[in-house]
């Protein structure tokens, strides 16, 4: 389930804007689950998952990502519920920095962390930025 553009520009007003960490919100989490099932079948550029205002990932962050994950030593599975207790995003002044880290096959809650950015644009857009070991 994909959060719609209205809900998305809702959820951007409800953000914090300070310089706390704060728990990445509920709704936000089926946007991160499309993405860990994306990158847990190799679709790291999101070419054939596309998700509502999540921007298409370059062809060389995918590829760095992809080697991470490789280095990792360990396959990608999608996101387990546990992931959301560790789950955070701070204000940086012009976007919120959202960290979140992923499962693999063999961890619920892996060391593997997604980094993206949620810019304060009309419509919100969420940037992926890189997957490595937090």
């Amino acid at each position: 389930m994909q959060v719609s553009r209205k809900r998305t520009q809702e959820l951007v007003g409800m953000l914090a804007r300070d310089d706390e960490e704060h728990s990445v919100p509920s709704e936000l989490h089926a946007t991160f689950r499309e993405i860990a099932d994306a990158f847990a079948v190799g679709d790291y550029c999101l070419r054939d998952h596309a998700i509502r205002c999540v921007c298409e990932v370059s062809p060389s962050t995918a590829n760095a990502i992809a080697e991470s994950v490789s280095a990792y030593g360990d396959r990608l599975a999608p996101l387990h519920r546990s992931t959301w207790g560790y789950a955070v995003y701070r204000w940086m002044g012009d976007y919120w920095q959202m960290l979140v880290d992923l499962t693999t096959e063999g961890e619920e809650v892996s060391d593997l962390t997604l980094h993206a950015k949620l810019h304060d644009t009309e419509p919100p857009t969420l940037e992926i930025e890189s997957v490595h070991v937090a």
